[in-house]
């Protein structure tokens, strides 16, 4: 049996709700747009007027086609053109209008999730894969421009030829009319039937194409360590597998659609020739003439066929409310961290104090494991602290908590004095420069990788970043200089050379707060010397917290707080911690003695 694709508790209530109240969500979107649908329903009314009247004119031409002067007759055909180039024009600045709609309200829809989604803590991303978002921003809003940039226009026009259509049909023939309406709750059901079920399989096709997104985005994410490993053949199998169930999707939903298409196309026009058979024994016994018998049949054709194409874009409207529960549900996700209402300022000049009070903190995926357990830890103004211990901790989540990636399940952690819960997050994130572990380099030149520290620096600020950073020498030595593209995740750099660049980036910020989280980790005896006499000279009357394991590193910061397990064991100098003879004393003894007996 195959497994269905992951979904969380809300996207399978939505899924049972069966409704297309979702598309109500493109509210916000069609709102500034309202004089161009305005101009666009004018369009699509009077495509849809004429191609009503045509059939009036050709029950004159039939009726009167051997009694009326040449003359006359020159008069209908005549109109008859002018009826076409009115459709023309009509239908022509329908397309113009209504594409022009769906571009410009996917764009702007696209734009709000991704600004929606930029600014969502990394919490946010724990339960669903960057791949995923990608598809939603993508496909399912393609699936929304197609809907309004052709769907729902065609949809508004075959409803006014239905309506229209009746209407006139039951001018023309009551009789008639009566008899085509019996066809109508046949065709209905299988409508409302089949129509649950599309949407149903809508949805499914459209979890197994973001899936299969996600699948090929992680893989490609980790081309390298997919290739060192020789799991190509299991990468290719377990995306070859989810697109395959995407397609057995997609089947499933095309022969769905195909079905309730046969049926109501065949069911509207056995009504169709039923009619025809009556109305032709009518003329045969007097009852109406020919002429108004084909003006009937072909308002029944525009009646049936309006009927028939509704019925398909019931389909397509149906994927479109997917698409937009999927978006929907992006742009009014609930973050775990957000702006406070009334923010508290940071006094100037920002002085870099931070504060732990007893802390405590679960990561979301792993709610039964205290990643910090009641940290208490002040780091004055213009003082190195280095946090040492072994994996697990504690010590990258420090980092994380004073940039207020997460919040604190207990406790409070402060910047100057001012919660960190009570203040904009930007206010107090622009005076904080990070080098990370596994540092980010953009497909963009050196220069700009760089000048992302700080977006307003010069080319020389840049430069001088570079150099202080160890990494003027290999960037000018690289085929244009600081103008060099450096690649995807910055694929044409060795590991100690993305460190540099993020170093450089982190100089240039210039910010009261500097933090190390393996920042050196990458580089080799000679770079390590160079850039640790950088940060020396960085971390002066800045508040700097590294992180670190090696221990050579941190010998000379003021304070070493040593962590276990979510706690903080010991604190103190590095000569000091080693004769405590505790957990950094033993760190320090496997690290300074291996290799010397």
């Amino acid at each position: 049996m195959a497994r269905q694709p992951q979904r969380t508790e809300n996207e399978q209530d939505r899924e049972k709700s069966k409704n297309m109240g979702a598309l109500r969500g493109l509210q916000p979107f069609l709102r500034p747009y309202r004089f161009h649908m305005f101009l666009a329903l004018c369009a699509l009314t009077l495509t849809a007027s004429v191609s009503l009247m045509l059939p009036v004119a050709v029950r004159r031409v039939v009726d009167n086609f051997g009694t009326q002067s040449d003359a006359l007759l020159d008069q209908y055909f005549l109109a008859a053109l002018g009826f076409a180039a009115m459709l023309a024009v009509g239908t022509a600045l329908r397309y113009l209008l209504v594409t022009r709609l769906g571009e410009l309200v996917v764009i702007d829809i696209r734009k709000a999730v991704f600004a929606r989604v930029i600014n969502m803590s990394p919490a946010f991303f724990e339960n669903l894969m960057t791949g995923e978002v990608l598809s939603r921003i993508t496909t399912d809003t393609t699936v929304i421009q197609s809907v309004i940039g052709s769907s729902i226009s065609i949809a508004l026009r075959n409803m006014l030829l239905f309506v229209g259509g009746l209407v006139l049909m039951l001018y023309t023939s009551t009789k008639l009319t009566l008899m085509v309406l019996l066809v109508v709750p046949m065709v209905i059901v299988p409508i409302m039937v089949l129509g649950r079920r599309l949407r149903v399989l809508s949805r499914e096709n459209q979890d197994w194409i973001a899936e299969s997104s996600g699948n090929a985005s992680e893989a490609l994410l980790s081309v390298q360590t997919v290739q060192a490993f020789t799991h190509e053949a299991r990468s290719r199998e377990n995306f070859n597998r989810v697109t395959d169930l995407s397609l057995t999707a997609a089947l499933r939903r095309i022969n769905t659609r195909a079905l309730l298409t046969m049926i109501v196309i065949f069911l509207i026009f056995t009504g169709v020739v039923v009619v025809l058979w009556m109305g032709a024994r009518d003329v045969r016994a007097g009852g109406m003439s020919v002429g108004v018998l084909v003006q009937f049949v072909i308002y029944s054709v525009m009646v049936a066929g309006a009927v028939g194409a509704l019925s398909e874009i019931w389909s397509e409207l149906q994927r479109a409310a997917g698409a937009t529960e999927r978006l929907v549900e992006l742009l009014y996700a609930k973050d775990t961290v957000n702006d406070p209402a009334k923010p508290k300022v940071l006094r100037a000049p920002v002085r870099g104090e931070i504060s732990f009070k007893e802390v405590s903190f679960q990561y979301p995926s792993r709610p039964n494991v205290s990643a910090l357990d009641d940290v208490s830890l002040t780091i004055q103004p213009g003082e190195t602290v280095a946090l040492v211990g072994p994996s697990g901790a504690g010590k990258t989540t420090i980092v994380q908590m004073i940039q207020r990636f997460y919040d604190p399940s207990e406790g409070r952690v402060e910047f100057d004095g001012v919660a960190l819960t009570e203040a904009k997050r930007d206010d107090f994130r622009k005076h904080i420069a990070l080098v990370p572990q596994d540092p980010v380099i953009f497909a963009d030149s050196a220069r700009e990788n760089i000048r992302f520290g700080r977006l307003d620096a010069t080319d020389d600020e840049v430069e001088r970043a570079a150099k202080a950073a160890a990494a003027h020498e290999f960037i000018v030595g690289l085929p244009d200089g600081y103008e060099s593209p450096l690649g995807e995740r910055g694929v044409m750099l060795s590991g100690g050379q993305k460190q540099r660049i993020a170093i450089a980036r982190a100089i240039l910020r210039d910010a009261p707060v500097l933090l190390l989280d393996e920042a050196t980790s990458a580089l080799d005896a000679e770079s390590e010397r160079l850039v640790q006499a950088a940060v020396d000279e960085l971390a002066q009357d800045r508040t700097t917290i590294i992180v670190a394991h090696r221990l050579a590193t941190v010998k000379k910061a003021d304070r070493i707080v040593v962590m276990e397990n979510g706690r903080i064991v010991a604190q103190g100098k590095h000569d000091a911690l080693v004769q405590e003879g505790g957990l950094y004393a033993k760190l320090a003894r496997l690290q300074f003695t291996a290799g010397t007996t």
